[in-house]
């Protein structure tokens, strides 16, 4: 789903960083890895953190087995590459009361996806964008996956045209400001005319789709997690190709998210 580009190089933090100078070398050490980790999505090796660094190859092992046995970090395969786990989108998600929305999604996103066969998402907006905090793949050989930590625009995806259509009209506008929309496929809605009828749309009929808006030949369909003031919390959505997810499913799957979505805000609220 995802290129390699400049920002995912090993490029932070550089070597000689004055790390004796902070409160705690340490902790500056151990976060400065993390750090390091986050920007390397396909995984990094220890010995490429070691170098980019320019901590101790012994530390650095030491600190992302630690990180490893916290959970805060995964290694994978034979060449040992280190990536994040979702602990820290658990952590910095939302919450209704002292409950956690990704550990509340769990049921019902698994339900959703074995009824559907099909990859499922849990979305939040972070930073004007579409941010995946939780993803269970689909059960087909050939699947549309993403990876949790992912950032889409809001108005070229169904998650991120749900929560953009439950907004209160002052914060979509808000969002809106100053905002240029781009056209990624020949269906993106990158004019806002057309962007706020379809969420209107979307909102009358309680879910909102993506007609291959963000990439080419891919579908999506996705209803809003609310709280109890009807503010979105986040969106769950199905994602496929459109020969599996053509729109004349998209009423059935939008009742299916619907389901989903309410089955998260009971859980939110027990």
């Amino acid at each position: 789903m995802r290129t390699a580009s400049a920002a995912n190089r090993t490029t932070a933090p550089k070597p000689g960083r004055d790390f004796d100078a902070l409160p705690s070398p340490t902790c500056g050490k151990t976060l400065a890895i993390l750090e390091l980790v986050a920007r390397h999505p396909r995984g990094i090796t220890a010995s490429q953190a070691a170098r980019a660094s320019g901590i101790t190859p012994n530390l650095v092992f030491r600190i992302l087995k630690t990180l490893v046995a916290l959970g805060y970090c995964l290694q994978h395969g034979a060449a040992k590459a280190y990536t994040l786990s979702g602990k820290l989108l658990d952590m910095a998600g939302p919450q209704s009361g002292d409950k956690s929305l990704v550990l509340a999604s769990h049921d019902a996103l698994r339900g959703l996806r074995d009824a559907t066969g099909e990859t499922v998402q849990l979305l939040i907006e972070s930073g004007g964008k579409a941010l995946v905090l939780e993803q269970l793949r689909g059960t087909h050989p050939l699947q549309v996956c993403g990876q949790v930590g992912l950032r889409t625009p809001l108005y070229s995806s169904a998650p991120g045209k749900t929560i953009l259509a439950w907004w209160s009209d002052k914060r979509r506008g808000e969002w809106f400001r100053g905002r240029t929309l781009k056209q990624f496929t020949a269906t993106t809605l990158a004019d806002r005319e057309g962007l706020v009828d379809e969420l209107v749309a979307s909102r009358a009929r309680g879910y909102a789709v993506d007609r291959a808006e963000g990439l080419e030949g891919i579908h999506c369909v996705a209803a809003p997690i609310l709280d109890p003031h009807g503010t979105p919390l986040a969106a769950v959505t199905i994602m496929a190709p459109v020969s599996r997810l053509p729109e004349s499913l998209f009423p059935a799957l939008g009742e299916k998210c619907i389901a989903a979505a309410h089955a998260i805000e009971a859980a939110l609220q027990s």
